[in-house]
């Protein structure tokens, strides 16, 4: 992506470097090779916030590691705690650029939703994170970052992160390498060891990479960002179809199960009167029935004051996903988590924006 979108650090974040780069970083400082292993452990084992907390390293090795690297700084503005016991955090970047993040419980452990850019320039016709456009991308540091804070806040009451969701402000596949290196971060067993069946990274439809991705050979889960079962309707509610038309997305997904064969997730947005009808789903279901092991996740959509859509009513709802099972496509309706607290992406960002903030 253009080097405009890129964050301007003047140094490296701590959190920006695998361990194969630690290992090179202290090869080339002339340090003994386990020194990598120590500092890997420190930030992710141990989860300190300053050089100063590693102590087992030489006083002269803290004081190059700060000479040349920062921690990232995620100032917390506010978070809220949902009656459901979803935590989201509104974080400060140290450029003033405010990310969202969120913690949700579940019955098998704790999801962490991340956000990979500030702002997206997507332009999903139904969701917040598009206000404001796209002001950068994150650096795979301030991705991990959000993380590692939501682990600190679950250390208070001995729980861990189970699983995460790359669904947070932002089209994580416009920030690719980014991304790539931090799950590569995320799934090391000696960093936070969090099993890649475990991890979900969403996007809305940029086609070459998704051809990337299904050539990484993860076993990491993807999911579609779809709404629409048609290219004319898709182009009106997510303009990245006019980019990548419906076809090309769907032969990269035909792709992706061929190269994996793995099952994709497609995600569907259900918007009152627009894309909610009887005949849309019959037309959803014969779109998937390329896809063997499809599953389809009914999203109510989120009222968003900037946007003019309404809900689905309930009834319809159950009706859109019973129309898929008969046409054996495997449809299940997202459980609301954080509503009393404007938890769905982009919406607590979007009032902090309101105060003049960015």
């Amino acid at each position: 992506m253009e080097s405009r979108w890129q964050p301007k650090n003047e140094k490296p974040y701590v959190y920006d470097f695998t361990l194969e780069d630690w290992q090179q970083w202290v090869k080339d400082n002339g340090e003994a090779g386990f020194r990598a292993g120590q500092i890997f452990d420190w930030l992710y084992v141990k989860r300190v916030s300053s050089f100063d907390e590693m102590t087992n390293l030489p006083k002269p090795l803290r004081d190059r590691l700060k000479e040349q690297f920062d921690f990232v700084t995620l100032t917390e503005v506010t978070h809220y705690r949902s009656k459901d016991g979803t935590v989201k955090f509104l974080f400060e970047l140290s450029d003033e650029n405010a990310i969202e993040t969120v913690i949700m419980k579940h019955s098998y452990g704790n999801s962490i939703c991340v956000t990979t850019q500030v702002g997206c320039r997507v332009g999903c016709t139904f969701c917040a994170s598009t206000l404001g456009g796209l002001k950068r991308n994150l650096t795979s540091g301030e991705i991990i970052a959000q993380v590692v804070k939501a682990q600190q806040l679950l250390d208070e009451t001995q729980e861990r992160v189970s699983s995460i969701v790359i669904m947070g402000i932002g089209e994580p596949f416009e920030n690719y390498d980014a991304v790539m290196k931090f799950l590569k971060v995320m799934i090391h067993p000696k960093g936070l060891n969090i099993g890649q069946r475990h991890i979900t990274v969403s996007t809305s439809g940029i086609v070459p990479n998704i051809y990337r991705f299904a050539d990484e050979d993860t076993q990491i889960n993807l999911a579609i960002s779809i709404h629409a079962p048609n290219d004319t309707l898709r182009s009106k509610l997510m303009p990245v179809n006019r980019r990548y038309p419906f076809a090309e997305l769907i032969e990269a997904c035909q792709y992706y199960v061929a190269k994996t064969g793995r099952r994709i997730t497609f995600e569907y947005a259900l918007m009152g009167g627009v894309n909610d009808q009887a005949e849309h789903a019959e037309e959803l279901a014969k779109v998937l029935k390329a896809f063997p092991m499809a599953h389809v996740n009914l999203i109510p959509v989120n009222f968003v004051s900037e946007r003019d859509f309404v809900r689905t009513p309930r009834n319809d709802i159950f009706t859109f996903q019973r129309i898929l099972e008969r046409n054996k496509i495997n449809a299940t309706i997202r459980r609301e988590q954080g509503s009393d607290i404007a938890a769905a992406c982009g919406q607590l960002r979007a009032k902090h924006m309101e105060s003049g903030a960015r």
